[in-house]
């Protein structure tokens, strides 16, 4: 009775006690069950309705990619693959998340924008924010390897502002292509740099600049203008904000939040302001402070060379020495650049009281305010590997490497793109079935044969998903697609062992087609695909 009692209201369990009990015992069962069921019934209604209140959307800062831009952004993928593979590339895949140790301490001021994941017990994991910390990590665990041209095409996820129609996502493709090993000095270097240029004006891209410099040559200018060695990487990070702010701003970030003297900011802004080819460089050698510097002389030296090799390449009309790159990432060590196109740079924007500022809010899009930035960049890290490495054969391993961001490339083409005439799948043929009366089939099981045939060819094939359709029908649904052929089985012709081939969007040059045997059908359209894709 005391079990019985538990949960039930105190006059009830006193009435228990006074009264006959088996009565009221029913009673109550009775009473506490009903009450039980409609409770649980309610809890359900309730769940069911919570359930259904949720936000359809996709994450701030990432999309839904489909069709026609898929078929775009692949072939971005095919171009850039093509270029790797022609310089010897071999292609790697490492994990989407790393260890948390592992990405810490390798970005400088950007870390704040790694995702990391939640502690669940166990090992730490984020996910990664660039490919290049992967990789060295790669080369680390695997110390036979020694040299290699490796390129990865994947995605990385960073917690930055979204600015979605310039293509600028939290989650994001990079395609890497990276040379590691010994070799000799700025050779390496400078075929990344024909890469780069080799990959941009494969995607049909001219009208872009690679800004060029070199670690060394910076953080020589910072010494010599009075740079305490403890903060050259803070002012480092502010000097690679130029492309973004004025000069003024930047002067104003360096000297107010980082506490940087005014005289050694000044110093700086002479420099930064520099930008030309082989010109600038000999305005460099005649600067006696500067080539009293140690690290600004191994820096010029290796740019000497370097030019000279960019001369063979013929690439030299598209590269610009731009003392104000900097590159925020503290693994650089060597030379570095950008790519940066005409849309690179922000739209040019007064604040007025009729227009917004700029948003704070981390999660609002700022396409508005921003442009593209840059489409491609890298540099050489020569002491990121031995970072991670426990073993003394690899504990040097120099790395040179360019990423390219396809979804800044992807927003650029498709700007230019005639999206229409992209072509969303790879169908060829369109087989169909014409007939009537009350004999007619439909021809399924013969459309279902003819397709089969086709696909076994290595042809791609499609049907419509009826038994009996309508020649409309058909003519519309292979419209739809973009065949360029149709195999029309007509009721009598088939029975004879001929179908039809005639070729679609023509309009009015469309002709009736030509009568072929169904046993020659996938030689003659072989041979057919080749005329019609040439001309088309």
């Amino acid at each position: 009775m005391k079990i019985f009692c538990q949960g039930i209201p105190r006059t009830a369990a006193v009435r228990i006690k006074t009264y006959p009990p088996l009565p009221l015992v029913v009673a109550v069962f009775r009473h506490f069950s009903t009450s039980a069921v409609i409770r649980e019934m309610m809890a359900a209604k309730d769940g069911k309705e919570k359930a259904q209140q949720f936000t359809l959307k996709t994450p701030k800062g990432t999309k839904d990619w489909a069709d026609r831009d898929m078929v775009l952004r692949s072939r971005i993928f095919d171009t850039i693959s093509s270029v790797f593979k022609r310089h010897g590339g071999v292609t790697i895949d490492t994990p989407v998340f790393e260890l948390r140790e592992i990405l810490a301490g390798k970005y400088g001021e950007d870390s704040k924008l790694i995702y990391d994941l939640q502690d669940q017990g166990g090992e730490l994991c984020s996910l990664r924010y660039d490919l290049t910390v992967p990789f060295a990590r790669f080369l680390a665990m695997n110390p036979t390897i020694q040299q290699i041209k490796r390129y990865h095409l994947a995605k990385v996820y960073r917690r930055d502002q979204p600015a979605m129609t310039k293509g600028r996502m939290r989650e994001f493709y990079q395609c890497d292509f990276d040379i590691a090993g010994q070799y000799e000095s700025m050779i390496p270097d400078s075929e990344i740099l024909c890469i780069a240029v080799e990959g941009l004006t494969a995607l049909g891209i001219e009208d872009f600049v690679i800004k060029l410099n070199h670690r060394k040559i910076l953080d020589g200018i910072f010494a010599v203008c009075g740079v305490p060695l403890a903060d050259v990487r803070k002012i480092s990070s502010a000097v690679d904000k130029l492309d973004k702010m004025s000069w003024e701003d930047v002067k104003k970030e360096m000297t107010e939040e980082k506490r940087l003297p005014v005289e050694a900011a000044d110093k700086i802004g002479e420099y930064v302001k520099m930008k030309g080819g082989v010109d600038l460089l000999v305005k460099l050698k005649q600067d006696e402070v500067l080539m009293s510097n140690e690290s600004a002389a191994t820096g010029i030296k290796d740019m000497e060379v370097l030019f000279s090799y960019i001369k063979s390449f013929g690439i030299q009309d598209k590269l610009s020495f731009d003392l104000s790159l900097a590159r925020g990432l503290d693994y650089y060590t060597g030379i570095i650049y950008e790519c940066v196109t005409s849309a690179s740079a922000p739209p040019s924007y007064r604040p007025n009281k009729d227009k917004k500022s700029k948003p704070k809010d981390l999660d609002e899009d700022v396409s508005e305010y921003v442009g593209v930035g840059s489409v491609a960049a890298g540099g050489r890290y020569d002491e990121l590997v031995g970072m991670f490495s426990q073993s003394k054969k690899s504990s040097v391993m120099p790395c040179v490497g360019i990423s390219f961001g396809v979804e800044r490339l992807f927003s650029i083409i498709k700007a230019k793109e005639d999206m229409s005439k992209i072509r969303a799948n790879e169908t060829d043929v369109f087989v169909m079935a014409f007939g009537g009366g009350k004999d007619w089939t439909g021809f399924l099981p013969e459309r279902l044969k003819v397709c089969k045939a086709l696909w076994e060819a290595g042809i791609s094939a499609e049907f419509l998903y009826k038994s009996k359709p309508k020649p409309r029908q058909q003519f519309d649904a292979a419209d739809k697609i973009g065949a360029p052929l149709a195999v029309i089985l007509g009721q009598e012709e088939y029975a004879q062992g001929m179908v039809k081939v005639k070729e679609l969007g023509l309009g009015e040059n469309a002709d009736e087609g030509r009568d072929v045997q169904v046993e020659n059908l996938t030689d003659h359209i072989s041979r057919l695909l080749v005329t019609v894709k040439g001309r088309r």
